[in-house]
This record gives C-alpha cells, structure tokens and sequence, in this order.
C-alpha cells in the first residue's frame, strides 16, 4: 500500500512539475503566427481614460485607436479582452495574450518578465489632492495615505518612497476614496487624473508630477518579430504626425518619448 502511494505521489509531483516547466516556458505568439490567426488580441484594463475606458460597453481611447491602426498595417482582426490591470500583466507574461494595451510604463523591472515597443509617449505620475489640502509636492505626502491603482507604477513609487498606500484595482475607486476622506491623496497619470477630475470640482491636481515615465505596448517572451513589426509601425505614427493627431482628437497634447 505505501509503495502504491509513493508512486502515486511520485506521478503527481512529476504532472505538477511538467505544468510548471511549459507555464514558464510560454511563448509569446510571432509575427507569422498572428498572421496566420489572422488576429491580434490584446489585454487591457478599461478604466484608464483617455488611453482606454468604457463607453456604451465599447473600450475606447488613444491605445485603442492607435493599436487599430496597427492592426491595419497587419491586416488582422483586433479582438480585445477586458480585465483588471494586474491581471493584464499576469497574462501577458504567461503569453495568454498577443500584447498588453493599458498604459504600461517601460522600466527595467518589467523588462525583466516581458518584451517592449519602443515607448511611444512620455506620460507622468500626478498628485490629486481636496482643494484647500496642505499637500503642496510630493515632500508633504509623508505621514499621509495616497491611494492607487494596484499593479501599477504609481504604486511602486509610492511604496518605494516608504509613503503608505491603498491600493485599488480600479482607478475609480481610488479617485472615490479621495472624495470619500478615506485617503489624502491620489497618484495617477497625469491625462487620467484630468478625465476623472472634469467631473469633481472639489479635487486639484498639483503642479509638480511625482515622476516621469514611457508608455510602451508589452508582450510575452517569444515575440520578437512582432515587437519589431508593430514597432516600425509604431514609429511611421509618429514621423508622419499621425500620433499627435490621435491624441489631439482625444483632447490631448502629445508628449513624444
């Protein structure tokens, strides 16, 4: 009976350890897989106007408009699968999607886990405080609580910079938990600070960006060949003056990497 049960246990650290070898071993899908497919699906977090947010249960916004275009280029199909944004990481690393569209910075942690286009905007972190708030800068936020978006950069600076944080999975939530007193202040990207302020006249956003970062769209190990295609198309965007138009028809101002 022990032997039986021995073998048993044998056989299932084996299966387990044979799982665990092809989810690290993933692969990201190429250029001549996507176009085979004749599809390219991509992971975001629609809660982060203007880049991508919900309107009438379509995800709209500047990456949305941009990766279109890209999917012209490639004459494929954009087929988009909404989640939370710690969850668009989590997938893209174990090569569930073909890329990550959510307002991903490029830093060399992330570099670690996943590839990147070339960043394609220079976004910053922002303060949002209650108006007649004694937070002035990023030095006043000691001794205080800063919500934000869980899995983002916003977070690790905070975290990094030993101020106390509450993280949410929605920006939403961390904007309403300034509102609500629950927290002092809110760091979040500065064009997404400013959408979802337009509609709270008693939030501010401080003049001094608590740091600067590049948006780059992020893929899986593996995808190679499809980073550099969607690169170059990335980079004929800009040259042409194709990407400052679709942040302007955004409202925005487009700040080149």
């Amino acid at each position: 009976m022990k032997k039986i049960i021995s073998i048993i246990l044998a056989l299932t650290l084996c299966i387990g350890a044979c799982f665990a070898f092809a989810s690290c071993g993933a692969k990201g899908k190429t250029l001549e897989q996507v176009k085979e497919a004749g599809k390219l699906v991509i992971a975001t977090s629609p809660d982060f106007p203007p880049f991508e947010n919900l309107v009438k249960n379509e995800v709209v916004g500047i990456e949305i408009d941009i990766i279109k275009r890209v999917c012209q280029e490639l004459d494929v199909e954009l087929v988009i699968e909404q989640m939370d944004f710690d969850s668009v990481l989590v997938g893209i690393q174990a090569a569930k999607y073909d890329c990550a569209v959510s307002g991903i910075t490029r830093d060399a942690d992330r570099e670690k886990n996943m590839l990147f286009t070339t960043p394609y905007y220079n976004a910053a972190q922002c303060i949002v405080v209650k108006a007649g708030s004694s937070i002035k800068g990023a030095a006043d936020l000691e001794g205080k609580t800063v919500s934000v978006q869980t899995g983002t950069t916003a977070e690790d600076y905070c975290l990094d910079a030993k101020i106390t944080t509450k993280g949410f999975t929605a920006n939403a939530d961390a904007k309403n938990a300034l509102t609500t007193g629950k927290v002092d202040a809110w760091v979040v990207d500065n064009c997404t600070a400013a959408k979802l302020v337009e509609a709270n006249d008693g939030l501010v956003i401080l003049e001094e960006y608590f740091t600067e970062e590049p948006y780059a769209f992020a893929f899986a190990f593996g995808s190679e060949t499809l980073v550099e295609a969607i690169d170059a198309i990335v980079k004929d965007m800009i040259e042409s003056g194709e990407m400052e138009q679709i942040f302007a028809n955004h409202g925005e101002a487009y700040v080149a990497p």
